[in-house]
């Protein structure tokens, strides 16, 4: 297994990055790519104690930003360290490819470099959220416009990653509204309601409200990218409030404290559960070979983390399963058409 990694990218990098891959190559058993300023990545290893002999190190000198175009990838910043990675990626240089940069640019890089499976019509960022079960929101930032054929082809490829990365025999596909009646949401969720509903290769249980999705309402969540990546960063947010707020609690009297001491493993492994840090990073879903987003402000560990879902992505070969499940969608979508076709030349 080859990991390409970005080591440039996010509000860490290099340091952090580098730390990550170190920690990574620590307890995965994998070939390690690293892509940025090598002089940048040698500093941070002697800094810090780290042996960085075993890593094939491919030299770039520039950067995309955050405040970057996302079209920077392919232009004016196609020699960046995001760019570089994504085409040895594409070459068959290694594996998977894993990042913390502009969202934006990774996504145009990988659907303009690396390519889109066949028959996907969009791409997404797919991000498993631990609920009352591990739930797939798709997407969460990617595409802020969709259209409800978009929606319908996330709950496609949502079902065929569930099944899986996770041994769900029929994952149960829900579309995030506001409401759970199919008259609800704007004219986008409502027709995109109708597509769903229609399609026989999901298991469709209707609109899912936020409340309800995180008491294990589905297993599969469907939104555009701005809703989903709202959604995504509230519940990161409650989270980390919640947490903050029992710490207080516990640490507000010698009682309390007594109390905490004899729930340490409880406490220590729900504050796992709910950080963010522990998940790794999120797939690009749709894209021809394994292209895993990290979180922009991510640290060693949860770089470390997101290198492990790329192996794991990799690993699994669910990308043949999302193109065959491309490959059905697309056809049932041509039979539709001739027939409506058909029907048409009738009148």
């Amino acid at each position: 297994m080859r990991i390409i990694v970005d080591v440039m990218g996010g509000d860490k990098a290099p340091d952090e990055m580098v730390k990550g891959v170190c920690l990574a190559a620590a307890e995965f058993n994998a070939t390690y790519i690293l892509v940025g300023d090598r002089r940048e990545i040698e500093r941070v290893a002697e800094e810090n104690g780290l042996d960085i002999r075993r890593f094939d190190i491919v030299h770039t000198e520039s950067v995309i930003t955050m405040e970057d175009d996302p079209v920077s990838v392919v232009r004016a910043k196609k020699d960046s360290s995001m760019a570089k990675g994504l085409q040895l990626l594409a070459e068959g240089a290694g594996d998977a490819f894993v990042s913390t940069g502009n969202t934006g640019a990774l996504f145009t890089g990988a659907t303009l470099i690396v390519r889109k499976i066949k028959g996907v019509l969009r791409a997404g960022i797919g991000t498993v959220i631990p609920f009352a079960n591990p739930t797939l929101l798709l997407d969460t930032g990617a595409n802020v416009t969709v259209t409800e054929e978009n929606l319908e082809q996330f709950g496609v490829m949502g079902s065929a990653y569930m099944k899986k990365m996770y041994g769900l025999s029929e994952p149960r596909v829900g579309l995030l509204n506001n409401g759970s009646e199919s008259c609800k949401g704007t004219d986008l969720q409502r027709a995109a309601y109708a597509l769903l509903s229609e399609s026989s290769e999901i298991n469709f249980v209707g609109n899912v409200e936020s409340n309800t999705a995180v008491f294990g309402g589905c297993d599969v969540l469907v939104a555009d990218g701005f809703t989903g990546n709202i959604f995504l960063k509230s519940v990161e947010g409650v989270g980390k409030l919640m947490l903050t707020k029992l710490k207080n609690v516990l640490y507000s009297s010698p009682v309390t404290k007594l109390a905490a001491l004899t729930m340490k493993k409880q406490l220590t492994d729900m504050k796992k559960e709910l950080d963010p840090n522990e998940h790794g990073g999120a797939p690009i879903l749709g894209i021809s070979k394994p292209v895993v987003k990290a979180h922009g402000s991510s640290d060693a560990k949860a770089f470390k983390n997101a290198i492990r879902q790329a192996i794991s992505y990799a690993d699994s070969g669910v990308i043949y399963d999302l193109a065959e499940s491309a490959a059905a969608f697309a056809e049932r979508k041509r039979s539709e058409q001739e027939r409506k076709r058909q029907q048409a030349e009738q009148v």
